[in-house]
């Protein structure tokens, strides 16, 4: 996300005090960044020796395209998805200005000089190893792993640093060649950010004071903070000193992007600042390595906000919010303001055929002396949702409907009344539940070979007419990866392995003493079926599509993760696990497999810590990951299940809207604008401290302003039992009486989305036919398929 200009300046840290949020005490004081504005101009390259540098160039789902005239594009590169764009001017071996392109893609790194030929460079990254299963055989198929940032030494443009989810990796060749530097902390995924640069640093040797120039690599990680190692030791060491969040509770909140500059100080001598923003917060900071603190230079109006794609250009820095690319004066003024050049940008990446993400504009274009590279552009339009279901998916406020409810005499009518009471629009029901049971009377041949029917199965015709009659959008609940019914099947063929007992392995709670003194092994009441297994794949998919040629909209799977419970977690094997496959890889390669199979909306339920961080720790439902093969990602934010003192701050009635309020906004920008984000809505009392003293009606309807004041994309209410006695109607327009600071109307509402007084009255999101719907999503597919099939 880097490129680099050197900017001359006496840089002088002035203390000046500046009222902020009561939330954070580490950055009470706002420190004006002040500088002599002089830059040296970007190195021209002449044109008889650019390659296509002139010329926008858009890094898309789809591709590379080039920008020909204003109203045209022209594709250079339509292998995979394109993500990043890191350009670096340099000079060639004979002393002549060359502009050298990096790419981030789905093909890993690729590197350009003129823009016609790509050539990858990707020798000592990670590869990742994707099953692929086409009703018969098994075949296998290697990708890069997920670069998620790529940055260079301004002072040495051939080293350049790179990262996956999880680790570090170094390149001293222009990316020719890569080895493994670090990881904050081995097998914990959440890396978002990583740069490098030559770092004055003063040492005593030998009784005297020097000060020497020494290669540093910084990098951030979501729950585990801003980190910076010595190339030459490799030892990270952390340092959040500074660095705000939105919890009192928590150290800092996730660092978004770094970027190194090249200063030169009044004596003439070069040396180099290190600015950082953060992800959740509109934060920009300068970071002392000196006094290894953080300073906080900018800070936004809003309490939900996002500072990324950080990009210095003349003496500004540039940077993406949602729906805005602004600038930051650090030559004085110290001014916010969108840049001069917005509106020709937008016209320019409206061009692109596919959901774009990054963008190179030249200086022609630009608004600056210079051109600017543009990442994480996607938040330019992150009030619309990419999917090709987005019209379809975006409003679903929905009603959990225990399956065996729904099969009850006067059921249907029950469920029905609290819907539309409470100005709701669709329902979640189990049709395979918890224990692998099948809630309906399926038809399939392949499903029946290895599932079983509860009796308490509904009539599926019946079900599905009697709802439609009201326009009802239907969503069916299928639990994945526990299956009591599958692991049991042909003496545990397709089960999670107890290697240590050579039996299916269960999780155990430990031992419990009985009454008699006997101690026992309890073990929990999940059995878990194998995500490596093609053949389990197969079962599910076959499942959701016979629903859904049977009337359901939409198919939400649940469970689609890894088993976390129990004291022998480390006896668990997977028999079906391939040689190069991991956690990630095991709900790619299913939800590869279910994308290509299921013509319709795809949804996944996750824990809400993975929708709250940037993190897959555990389950392997990595947000950032699996948001690239669905369309709709559940969280589940139940205040009941975070610790009691998280978000727990006075007004304390308020903690229900703060966390819905934020986690929504969080999870959006994790799974960038590629999905809906609805999340589940704890409908349900939990015997838990918080919960004992605040849940109540009013409980339930905070948490859907929350959502509501957040992304505004829908949400499901959640109640195991089916009592929605402290279910109250949708507050659509209504005003919000809470006392939450988040709520005030001093604040973007919703703080991701088109403010319903600003909408268009014709939005091209909403107004397709019948017949336009199946043509975009016929195009939307092929895209899938083009990517799925080079991974």
């Amino acid at each position: 996300m880097k490129i680099l200009l050197i900017l001359i300046s006496s840089i002088f840290i002035l203390n000046s005090s500046f009222a902020q949020s009561s939330t954070n005490e580490a950055t009470k004081e706002i420190n004006p960044l002040y500088t002599l504005p002089k830059v040296i101009p970007e190195k021209k390259v002449p044109a008889s020796r650019r390659g296509d540098g002139s010329s926008p160039i858009l890094a898309t789902q789809t591709g590379i395209y080039k920008v020909v005239g204003s109203k045209s594009i022209e594709p250079l590169w339509t292998d995979g998805e394109a993500k990043q764009i890191l350009k670096i001017d340099d000079v060639s071996e004979k002393n002549r200005p060359v502009e050298n392109f990096y790419f981030l893609t789905s093909k890993g790194i690729l590197f350009s000089q003129d823009l016609k030929s790509f050539e990858p460079r990707n020798e000592g990254l990670p590869v990742l190893t994707i099953k692929k299963y086409d009703g018969k055989k098994v075949s296998f198929e290697k990708q890069v792993a997920d670069i998620k940032d790529i940055s260079f030494n301004p002072e040495k443009p051939n080293q350049l640093v790179c990262a996956t989810k999880d680790s570090i990796y170094l390149s001293q060749d222009a990316g020719n060649s890569w080895a493994y530097f670090s990881s904050p902390r081995r097998g914990t995924s959440g890396v978002k950010a990583v740069a490098i640069a030559s770092v004055k640093n003063k040492i005593t040797k030998d009784g005297e004071e020097k000060i020497v120039s020494e290669d540093y690599i910084f990098c951030s990680h979501a729950t585990l903070g801003f980190f910076y190692a010595k190339v030459s030791d490799k030892k990270m060491i952390t340092c959040i000193n500074g660095i705000a969040a939105a919890d009192p509770s928590v150290g800092a909140d996730e660092v978004s992007d770094i970027l190194p500059i090249l200063c030169k100080a009044e004596d003439g001598s070069i040396y180099t600042e290190i600015f950082l923003s953060q992800s959740f917060m509109p934060r920009l900071y300068r970071f002392d390595f000196q006094k290894k603190r953080s300073i906080c230079v900018y800070k936004g109006k809003e309490v939900a906000d996002t500072i990324d794609g950080l990009f210095l250009a003349n003496s500004s820095i540039v940077f993406m919010s949602p729906q805005n690319i602004n600038c930051f004066d650090i030559a004085g003024s110290n001014e916010v303001q969108q840049i001069s050049s917005f509106e020709e940008i937008k016209k320019i990446t409206s061009l692109s055929p596919s959901p774009i993400f990054a963008s190179y504009i030249p200086s022609s274009m630009s608004g600056f002396k210079t051109s600017i590279t543009l990442n994480e552009l996607w938040l330019l339009n992150s009030h619309k949702v990419s999917s090709p279901y987005a019209n379809m998916i975006s409003s679903q406020k929905s009603l959990y409907v225990p399956s065996y409810q729904g099969q009850l005499p006067g059921g249907i009518e029950k469920f029905k009344k609290i819907i539309l009471d409470n100005k709701l629009n669709s329902l979640v029901i189990d049709m395979k539940d918890d224990y692998g049971l099948l809630r309906y009377n399926s038809k399939d041949a392949q499903v029946l070979k290895k599932a079983k029917t509860s009796r308490y199965s509904i009539d599926l015709e019946h079900f599905v007419k009697e709802f439609k009659k009201d326009n009802i959008y239907l969503i069916a609940r299928i639990v994945v990866f526990k299956d009591r019914n599958l692991a049991s099947y042909e003496n545990g063929k397709y089960a999670v392995w107890n290697k240590a007992t050579n039996a299916p392995w269960l999780g155990s709670k430990g031992y419990q003493t009985d009454k008699e003194g006997n101690k026992k092994l309890v073990y929990y009441d999940e059995h878990w079926v194998d995500p490596y297994c093609p053949e389990v794949w197969e079962y599910d998919v076959a499942i959701a599509k016979e629903l859904i040629a049977r009337g359901f909209d939409e198919i939400q799977f649940d469970y689609i993760r890894f088993p976390t419970d129990g004291t022998n977690l480390r006896n668990a094997t997977y028999r079906y696990q391939s040689e190069g496959m991991d956690k990630e890889s095991a709900l790619i390669s299913f939800l590869s497999y279910a994308r290509e199979n299921i013509n319709a909306p795809i949804g996944i339920d996750i824990y809400g810590a993975n929708g709250w961080y940037r993190t897959g720790a555990r389950t392997g439902q990595d947000v950032e990951t699996l948001a690239e093969y669905v369309d709709v990602i559940c969280p589940m934010f139940y205040p009941s299940h975070f610790e009691n003192s998280f978000l727990n701050y006075a007004p304390y009635e308020e903690r229900p809207y703060r966390i819905y309020f934020y986690g929504t906004y969080r999870n959006s920008i994790i799974a960038r604008n590629k999905v809906v984000i609805r999340p589940w809505i704890q409908t349900f009392f939990l015997n838990v401290p918080y919960d004992r003293k605040y849940y109540d009606t009013e409980y339930v309807r905070k948490e859907m302003f929350g959502v509501r004041d957040s992304v505004d994309r829908g949400y499901m209410h959640w109640n195991n039992a089916g009592n929605y006695s402290k279910l109250s109607p949708d507050p659509q327009d209504a005003k919000y009486n809470g006392t939450a600071k988040e709520a005030s109307s001093e604040f973007r509402k919703p703080a991701i989305g088109v403010h319903k007084e600003d909408e268009p009255k014709q939005n091209d999101d909403v107004t397709y036919t019948e017949e336009e719907r199946k043509e975009k999503i016929l195009l939307w597919n092929s895209i899938y398929n083009q990517e799925f099939g080079n991974l």
